[in-house]
């Protein structure tokens, strides 16, 4: 019978649960403030027990010099993979604040069920779809196990911060505005060609009330080619889950 030491249990579960905690900070749907502290700290303590057995033993007991610098960069692993997986989540809530003003629902605001925050209306619906996507693709299940197969491509201990793992999450970051105007693109393609157009019928027609008529119909239009694109959502978010796992992945590896 193999005797583990007290002190290497104890230091296997404390480093597996920092890695884990920082995942459920800044990971979607995770880190929302509707989920209460206590259920997110059972959350990672029932993790914790059930990476231990597999992941455990190659975590050894580390000097307590060390522990200060083991617990910030196990920190810093669950973090980069939270926001790594956030980024689609980010690209919908810029999509909703640039389609809100475009379509002018920009002082409509209601809570949001997120963070208990008051906010604009359409960005809300975006990121509440988004979650129920996030939620029936099972994506929560692909970041516990992209989180779980971490410890065994980057043991606790080894991570390096290098210059190319830091340009990654930069570039990773950068792309939340591009991927906020593609999933935007609809209905902004036909909110932007119906100024246009109300621009040229006010120039030859000047006595039509465009001020009054031009919201409205942009308002109308809008609404009704979100609707007619929403069935490619799913398709659409299944890609862009994927690749932010996939991301999420290739940046702790850069970290090795």
């Amino acid at each position: 019978m193999i005797e583990i030491p007290l002190l290497t249990i104890i230091g296997g579960l404390l480093t597996i649960s920092v890695r884990l905690t920082g995942l459920m900070l800044f990971a979607p749907w995770f880190g929302s403030t509707v989920i209460p502290v206590r259920i997110k700290a059972g959350l990672v303590l029932a993790l914790t027990l059930l990476l231990f057995p597999s992941v455990g033993h190659g975590i050894g007991a580390y000097p307590m010099v060390q522990w200060p610098v083991v617990v910030i960069t196990e920190f810093i692993i669950g973090v980069g993979m939270g926001l790594a997986t956030n980024v689609a989540f980010e690209g919908a809530q810029l999509a909703g604040e640039i389609l809100g003003i475009q379509m002018g629902y920009s002082l409509v605001t209601i809570i949001d069920p997120m963070s208990q925050a008051e906010s604009k209306v359409i960005p809300i619906f975006y990121q509440s779809m988004v979650v129920l996507l996030f939620l029936c693709m099972d994506v929560h299940y692909w970041l516990l196990r992209a989180i779980g197969k971490s410890f065994l491509y980057l043991p606790p201990g080894t991570m390096h911060l290098s210059g190319l793992f830091t340009w990654t999450i930069i570039a990773t970051g950068g792309t939340i505005f591009g991927l906020g105007v593609q999933i935007a693109a609809p209905v902004l393609s036909a909110t932007l060609v119906t100024d246009v157009l109300l621009g040229f019928l006010g120039k030859a027609s000047p006595q039509m009330p465009l001020m009054v008529l031009g919201p409205a119909i942009k308002s109308i239009l809008g609404v009704l080619i979100l609707i007619a694109t929403l069935k490619f959502w799913p398709d659409l978010y299944h890609h862009l889950f994927v690749d932010s796992v996939t991301t999420g992945e290739h940046i702790l590896h850069l970290a090795r």
